[in-house]
């Protein structure tokens, strides 16, 4: 089976391309599965359903969304392979764009929003950096020299990716994506295999339950600014 990850910044699109790469791709809708990696609420399992794909929707909750994926992916990939899938999509949302749900030999696709800001790109870390493909969406909005601009900015970062712009409505550049995903490497499972970057580091006691502020009452991983006097 081949294991694609999503992930990007929310509402930027990623469901939308997904579906249209599902579309474009010359594949039955039975062989291919999704997972939906999510905090509090989600209701992108239903356009799943309406385009026939199986759909596992999980939610992390109180917990970093980056641990919750990395719990989970492996139950997820043995999940794929019983239902026969041949193709697996995991989709992730970056909350904090420090996210990093990309797993080292396995394709990785970061979906960014053009309408987002043109210095974007520059604050979005390994979720962006480490990513094999970088797709583009909402970019028929926008001028061709902001596109320019925007694509010469996720270049200063991730030197390596193919940019790829996709829209999410009419489905125009899908099919140049689901060419460079035939590619993907096909698995037997993720046992042992490593992430491509360390995920959000936070063992607190703001992560245990403690509401109140003071430094009497902070404990563990801490980082503090320092503010200088005039």
């Amino acid at each position: 089976m081949k294991l694609i990850t999503f992930a990007g910044p929310p509402s930027s699109g990623k469901t939308s391309v997904i579906i249209k790469l599902i579309e474009a791709m010359n594949v039955d809708v039975k062989e291919i599965g999704a997972v939906k990696f999510d905090c509090l609420t989600s209701f992108d399992n239903l356009r799943y359903e309406e385009t026939g794909v199986r759909v596992e929707t999980g939610f992390s909750g109180k917990l970093c969304p980056d641990h919750f994926f990395v719990s989970n992916i492996e139950a997820a990939v043995e999940w794929g392979i019983k239902s026969g899938f041949k193709i697996l999509v995991s989709e992730s949302a970056g909350l904090c764009n420090r996210c990093s749900p990309y797993i080292q030999g396995i394709l990785s696709v970061c979906v960014i929003d053009n309408l987002s800001g043109v210095n974007t790109p520059r604050k979005i870390g390994p979720m962006l950096k480490m990513a094999d493909i970088v797709v583009v969406t909402k970019g028929d909005i926008v001028s061709q020299a902001e596109r320019e601009v925007f694509a010469f900015n996720i270049k200063q970062v991730n030197t390596a990716a193919r940019i790829i712009f996709v829209n999410g409505i009419t489905g125009q550049g899908a099919s140049l994506l689901a060419k460079h995903l035939q590619g993907a490497r096909e698995i037997t499972g993720l046992r042992d295999m490593k992430l491509r970057f360390t995920t959000p580091a936070a063992v607190c006691s703001y992560c245990t339950g403690e509401m109140r502020i003071g430094a009497e009452y902070q404990m563990g991983t801490m980082k503090r600014m320092e503010f200088k006097a005039r």
